[in-house]
């Protein structure tokens, strides 16, 4: 099936990472710990990059923070991790970029959010100065506005110009335009100032699914920036999951969002990568992009009473996770694997032999076998006690056979 065709919009260069024109949809995320903490931060940015973020936002919001940034990156290189590093300035970031040139020279990409880079006259001098720092490094601006801290005076100019329609818009229509607005006039002007349209990327964060959808939807008709999609605020858990793939899965499938984050609230020393797992499987199950071999599983019911295919299913696909750290520097193509865990005879061959490698497990009362098939074809039967090994065995084995090495000649 065909994939929906990408809006048109300008690339921008982040590093060694690409975002629009014809680039993929890229995947970013961001760390919650004190920046200034340069080991902590440096780990934790490591454990992103390795579990696929291919851009990663940093907070800089005091003068320790800005002054670790530099050290952090000089760690990243000696793990051998070129990741781009985003610096998330608030309040301050004019100050702090004056007073820290090394930590803008060490940054991939300046976030500036145009609701917080100060009040009245100060506004248009503090934002000057941060784009003035980011043009004079060459380095490349996302415009973040979110309506939790949207410009107030842009706000009361666009309510004050609705009182004076002849049929007013609904307050809500207002807001949304507001945020449209705040995005496209900074853009502008980043640009009077001499920051290439080419370095600029812009986002629109809201909380609402249907006020993103309208929001980006308004943005992208406007604009040719790059977009980076996002539903700030989505949640915890299932909740979280569940809006920002609501939310961004719509945009996708028309065409808007050059790169996207999934901002998951983390569980009480949760993993924070989790929100990157997430971003790429919304990539890869919409046909966009792949990144890891995914397992078909089925969902169980009164014929898989056993809780064996559940477990060797998530045994198989944390295996796959754990491999493709060095598979994909080894083989070509390898993310493309697909793998049925099937748990009964009523769908298990059929999925099994759809997949690159699959099993079919028996259901209750099925007799203890466990076909495998490799490419549409029964290749062995498993039984015993070893099936997740022996399977874990052939699906290595089934990797090393089908995928060219790299540096190989075919």
């Amino acid at each position: 099936m065909a994939l929906p065709a990408r809006r048109r919009s300008l690339q921008v260069k982040i590093g060694s990472v690409a975002i629009g024109g014809d680039a993929p949809i890229v995947v970013q995320s961001m760390t919650n710990t004190d920046t200034a903490d340069v080991a902590g931060t440096a780990e934790q940015v490591l454990a992103l990059a390795r579990a696929g973020s291919e851009l990663v936002r940093i907070t800089v919001n005091t003068a320790e923070a800005a002054a670790a940034v530099p050290r952090i990156r000089e760690r990243l290189e000696r793990a051998n991790v070129s990741v781009p590093l985003v610096g998330d300035f608030h309040f301050n970031g004019h100050k702090l970029l004056r007073e820290e040139p090394a930590c803008a020279e060490a940054l991939a990409k300046l976030r500036i959010n145009p609701g917080n880079v100060g009040r009245g006259a100060k506004r248009d001098t503090q934002f000057a100065d941060m784009i003035e720092v980011a043009a004079r490094h060459a380095k490349p601006v996302r415009i973040g506005v979110n309506w939790g801290s949207l410009d107030q005076d842009l706000l009361t100019r666009l309510m004050d110009e609705n009182s004076a329609r002849t049929e007013p818009w609904d307050t809500m229509d207002v807001v949304r335009e507001a945020i449209v607005v705040s995005a496209l006039e900074s853009a502008a002007r980043a640009v009077e100032l001499g920051l290439p349209a080419d370095h600029i990327v812009l986002s629109a964060k809201v909380s609402g699914v249907q006020d993103l959808i309208s929001i980006y939807r308004n943005l992208a008709r406007r604009c040719d920036y790059p977009l980076h999609l996002g539903l700030t605020e989505a949640g915890m858990g299932s909740k979280g999951i569940v809006a920002s793939s609501a939310a961004m899965g719509v945009l996708l499938q028309e065409g808007i969002g050059d790169t996207i984050r999934v901002s998951l609230t983390p569980e009480p020393n949760g993993d924070r990568t989790r929100e990157v797992v997430v971003a790429q499987e919304l990539l890869q199950t919409m046909g966009f992009r792949a990144f890891t071999p995914l397992v078909v599983a089925c969902p169980g019911c009164g014929r898989t009473t056993s809780t064996y295919f559940q477990e060797l299913a998530q045994t198989i696909q944390s295996h796959l996770r754990e491999r493709m750290i060095s598979w994909r520097g080894e083989y070509v193509g390898v993310e493309n694997l697909s793998v049925a865990v099937m748990g009964c005879v009523v769908n298990g061959p059929g999925e099994s032999k759809h997949a690159n490698i699959g099993i079919s497990l028996p259901g209750t009362g099925e007799r203890p076998v466990a076909p495998v098939y490799e490419d549409g074809e029964k290749t062995v039967t498993l039984k015993g006690e070893r099936i997740a090994e022996e399977f874990t065995e052939l699906l290595e084995a089934y990797v090393a056979r089908r995928y060219e090495r790299r540096g190989e000649t075919p």
